[in-house]
């Protein structure tokens, strides 16, 4: 059969030819992509001068404060892995991947199984993030340590590496991934891609990177294969395929840096040149971000810690709702009506005003404050399927509104309860727990840490797992937490 006749196919219609012929005459005039915000032409070398940081940086330089908030990342972290290790995702990941996984290089947090280095990365990030319960960049919500630290501790297992090692990997992994989310937020996000799959891939590329020794030229590589494998959509928030977005990410960063180590070559101006990541992924990006002040200030020091089990946006609400319902003893049916004045993200990332299942509930703060004025809580059993389609809860969700107020902060909320005696119950939330201005202290992750590992490891496993993370930059072999974190029995 002769070879298609392009041209002579496209003379059978006039309009399609036409069509090319102005795109073709569009792309040969564009003009290079400038910087949006000073309309000068971008650092030329991004990707360059980031994989040059990322594989040069010196541990020496990192803050006390700094090594201080990355261990309570890495914490907390594993604590959300070990919590979310027996939910459906990570199930339903191992019974499908068990199969085709290589050699058993890598445990599972929670888990008996172990799985090859790769889908261990990817299991571990969805177990981290599947109940909504890990860390959060609050200037981006890009949730860090997922993509990071789950491709390092499956490579740390693979081939051991030493704390300082790892956490410095840690470190400059989550720099990477954050600066690369301020570049573009909010108007990446706004496009409808879910951040930390998106930008967590540079992330964990980075960071294997630093522990595979890559120079300065492969991190580059490697930071241009990440930027071909972006992940993550919003439309999945709600569902299983949420959690799967850190765990890809994760996988797909270790992919890249194996991949570089070998010599696989990528353009070195992945990130930022015409056509690239930034281009096509966001209508703004402002590299001056990325590039300005490397080693001088770092993102994980801007991390937060979930103290509920849920969207972060939604969690002053929940702060108000429980602090009202303990001060004013208040019961379910005594509220006649919630009305709430939020953030505009509230609405926009958990406006489900009918949620069916857990996962769902998650991302209506219509369910979550009436969950909390029913029980008291906001961990994951407020957020179980049961809670959801508690004929209570239902009842007490539809007394619920809310307002977006450009006034009220991210970690705000105004709150107005009317009781059906007519009284009214007022409380405005500034700081809410679990934000900058008020973080969860040490005490707190263990009880949180503990509590998400209840049911699935014994009390002095996790003990030990623990004292492990605490003690993570002195350890010989961090892939001892690895261990350390899986299941003895199936389960």
């Amino acid at each position: 059969m002769p070879p298609i006749d392009r041209r002579r196919l496209l003379r059978t219609s006039a309009g399609v030819a036409a069509a090319v012929a102005v795109a073709d005459t569009a792309i040969a005039q564009t003009p290079p992509i400038t910087h949006s915000l000073t309309g000068k032409a971008p650092p030329p070398e991004v990707t360059r001068i980031l994989a040059h940081y990322a594989a040069t940086a010196k541990v020496d330089a990192i803050p006390d404060a700094v090594r201080k908030e990355a261990t309570r990342t890495l914490f907390n972290w594993v604590g959300s892995a070990v919590g979310g290790s027996r939910q459906d995702a990570p199930s339903h990941a191992v019974a499908a991947l068990g199969p085709f996984s290589g050699p058993p290089q890598a445990s599972l947090f929670g888990r008996h199984e172990r799985l090859d280095a790769l889908h261990a990365a990817l299991v571990n990030g969805i177990s981290s993030h599947v109940l909504d319960f890990d860390d959060t960049h609050l200037r981006t919500i890009i949730h860090p340590a997922g993509p990071v630290a789950s491709a390092l501790m499956a490579f740390a297992e693979y081939r051991p590496v030493p704390g300082v090692d790892f956490m410095t990997a840690l470190v400059l992994g989550i720099e990477v991934e954050c600066r690369m989310g301020n570049a573009v937020f909010p108007e990446h996000y706004a496009m409808g891609w879910h951040i930390t799959g998106s930008t967590g891939v540079f992330g964990a590329t980075a960071a294997v990177g630093r522990v595979l020794g890559l120079t300065s030229e492969q991190m580059t590589w490697a930071l241009g294969v990440a930027a071909s494998q972006p992940v993550g959509l919003k439309v999945q928030f709600g569902s299983m395929t949420k959690s799967f977005h850190p765990g890809r990410a994760a996988q797909n960063g270790m992919l890249s840096a194996l991949l570089a180590q070998q010599g696989f070559t990528a353009s070195e101006v992945a990130i930022e040149g015409f056509d690239g990541w930034g281009q096509a992924l966001s209508t703004r990006h402002d590299w001056h971000e990325v590039t300005d002040g490397l080693g001088a200030h770092y993102e994980v020091a801007l991390n937060t810690y979930k103290p509920f089990a849920c969207g972060i946006v939604i969690h002053p609400a929940l702060d108000a709702a429980i602090q009202l319902r303990t001060s004013g003893n208040l019961k379910p049916e005594m509220i006649k009506t919630v009305a709430l004045k939020v953030h505009p993200l509230v609405l926009t990332l958990t406006g489900k005003t009918e949620p069916k299942s857990g996962l769902e509930g998650k991302f209506s703060v219509y369910h979550a404050v009436a969950a909390a004025f029913v029980t008291g809580r906001a961990g994951e059993q407020a957020f179980s399927d049961a809670t959801v389609q508690d004929p209570v809860v239902v009842a007490l969700r539809k007394k619920v509104t809310a307002t977006v107020d450009p006034a009220i902060k991210p970690d705000q909320v105004d709150m107005l309860i009317t009781l059906e005696d007519g009284r009214t119950l007022h409380l405005f939330i500034e700081h809410a727990v679990g934000s900058q201005k008020q973080p969860m202290t040490d005490a707190q992750l263990e009880d949180k840490f503990a509590g998400l590992a209840e049911g699935i490891l014994p009390a002095d496993q996790t003990r030990k797992l623990m004292d492990l993370c605490w003690a993570v930059w002195s350890l010989d072999d961090v892939g001892a937490i690895g261990r350390a974190g899986a299941s003895i029995k199936a389960g």
